[in-house]
């Protein structure tokens, strides 16, 4: 009897699986024993279901990319006292009644994750395969694409197009780095803890223990809530601009309506919403782009001012956020180590592409502004302003780039608050959403123009520290301390890669500290 599922699978004899598999360079070995039972957890079929006479039948699948010398040398006998079965995905999301793929997404059961990527997976499950790939990548990069957009030329038009492009292509490869430490983790402790969907709390608490879930749990909250300020506060002033009313009515409808999708609709309805405001979002950007350009003055693009790149870092590396999937992709593609890292290197390749044309349109657009570090002006603002044709394209755009983020993020911090609490969802919906929706709204109505402190703050204080720090600290205990030699390390370097991971970000958050404190003496 043989069963193939996109790999070759070999019949071995009767055998007992061990319920924790040991990873040694990316290959799951499973050591096989002699035994007259076997456990049809995960690889374990049945010859005859129909039939106790019969004893269950075990599979040695192999990669097809094996050589044929590799694959003759893994063929065991009945002979031998131990089998070494390697799989080159650490388990199969294979229902085996329905001998279909389950989506990763369905797996991922844990508290510990922003379900933007809810929407990302309804859009394109009609179209692409469960777990392929392909759908991974666009997971990836319909979860970075986000509000923080918005920012990037705000706070690179000083350093300019050449040192921000600069900027951004470090700082994509820095989240790089970070989104596969985060997944070199997820792996080893599915691998030890024997089952998928393992949350960033639990990796957390598995590598630093009760102090690394806390570091872990009050910095989500903090990026949530500081993002969800700076959301509110962006969109009240676009509303206001459109429909003519107060701010605070503006920001009022803008999280009633909003909330109220999150609150009343289903799964499905969230989904359908979502894709319609994503065909909006790409619609808008191509408008704008093409409309834009033709006014693009190109010695515009040749300034360059390293100088002025640090105080751009924060808000640059938070558009560049995609960690929180990470573990939803792991599963997803069931721990195939080549397909996550390729997930996740041109998940955020494509980002990186739009960012960069994004940026050049903006900032080509307006020569000289003569702007400094304390004077900030927004050039969406200007541009909406000075242009009657641009103007709308860049309302919508902003408007729409909001929303997506802001409806996945109450999704997220919502069902944070229903497990940090022990709350049933149903029976304590309206308070959970009371405590999502309130606090932000009050905050961003006390200071209107709050939306570039916000997006900073969180970018410095919350993105650097849990997708900066945090992944490098649990892959560096993970490595040398939990699992010592058999962890299994999607990135070179050892200790001096890691150390350079949290260097980096400790001296951006160190002199963000400096330079607010200074600024603070100054004016006082």
């Amino acid at each position: 009897m043989y069963v193939s599922l996109s790999n070759t699978c070999l019949p071995l004899r009767t055998a007992s699986v061990p319920q924790k598999p040991l990873v040694l360079n990316g290959v799951v070995r499973f050591h096989l024993q002699r035994s007259s039972h076997v456990s049809s957890y995960r690889f374990g079929f049945n010859s005859n279901p129909f039939s106790r006479t019969h004893t269950a039948r075990f599979f040695k699948c192999l990669s097809p990319r094996l050589s044929d010398k590799r694959r003759e040398t893994q063929v065991t006998t009945e002979e031998e006292e131990e089998e070494v079965v390697e799989f080159q995905r650490l388990f199969s999301n294979l229902n085996r009644s329905t001998l279909k793929r389950e989506s990763g997404t369905k797996l991922y059961s844990s508290f510990f994750h922003s379900r933007k990527h809810i929407w990302i997976e309804v859009w394109f499950k009609s179209q692409l395969f469960s777990g392929s790939l392909s759908s991974a990548i666009f997971l990836v990069a319909g979860t970075t694409v986000g509000a923080g957009i918005l920012a990037i030329p705000a706070v690179t038009q000083e350093s300019g197009f050449l040192a921000s492009a600069v900027a951004c292509i470090l700082c994509w490869a820095f989240m790089v780095v970070t989104g596969l430490l985060v997944a070199e983790v997820n792996v080893n402790t599915m691998s030890e803890l024997g089952s998928g969907g393992v949350s960033l709390v639990s990796m957390a608490k598995r590598t630093l223990g009760s102090f690394g879930v806390q570091v872990a749990s009050w910095s989500y909250i903090l990026i949530h809530y500081t993002l969800l300020v700076a959301y509110i506060a962006r969109s009240s002033g676009i509303l206001t601009n459109f429909l003519g009313i107060p701010i605070w009515e503006s920001a009022t409808l803008f999280s009633l309506v909003l909330g109220g999708i999150c609150f009343f609709g289903s799964q499905r309805f969230i989904g359908a919403t979502n894709g319609v405001l994503v065909f909006g979002l790409i619609a808008s950007f191509a408008a704008l782009v093409t409309v834009a350009s033709g006014d693009l003055h190109w010695e515009a693009l040749l300034k360059a001012n390293f100088e002025a790149v640090p105080m751009s870092i924060p808000i640059i590396a938070l558009s560049f956020v995609y960690q929180n999937v990470v573990p939803v992709l792991c599963t997803d593609l069931e721990g195939d180590l080549p397909k996550v890292r390729t997930a996740i290197v041109l998940g955020t390749a494509i980002p990186l592409g739009l960012f960069l044309v994004w940026n050049a349109v903006i900032l080509g657009s307006f020569p000289d502004t003569g702007v400094s570090a304390e004077r900030m002006i927004d050039p969406l603002q200007q541009l909406r302003s000075t242009s009657v044709t641009v103007g709308p394209f860049v309302e919508a755009f902003s408007l729409i780039a909001i929303a997506t983020s802001y409806i996945g993020f109450v999704l997220g911090l919502t069902d944070f608050f229903s497990d940090l609490l022990k709350l049933q969802t149903r029976q304590n919906k309206p308070f959970l959403y009371l405590l999502t929706l309130v606090p932000p709204l009050v905050l961003s109505l006390l200071d209107p123009e709050i939306f570039f402190k916000a997006l900073d703050f969180a970018g410095t204080y919350g993105v650097l520290v849990l997708f900066g720090i945090l992944p490098a600290a649990m892959s560096w205990s993970d490595r040398y301390v939990v699992s010592s030699s058999t962890a299994t390390q999607l990135v070179p370097g050892g200790k001096v890669t890691l150390s350079l991971v949290m260097g980096a970000a400790g001296y951006v958050i160190v002199s963000e500290i400096i330079e607010n404190f200074s600024k603070y003496l100054s004016v006082s």
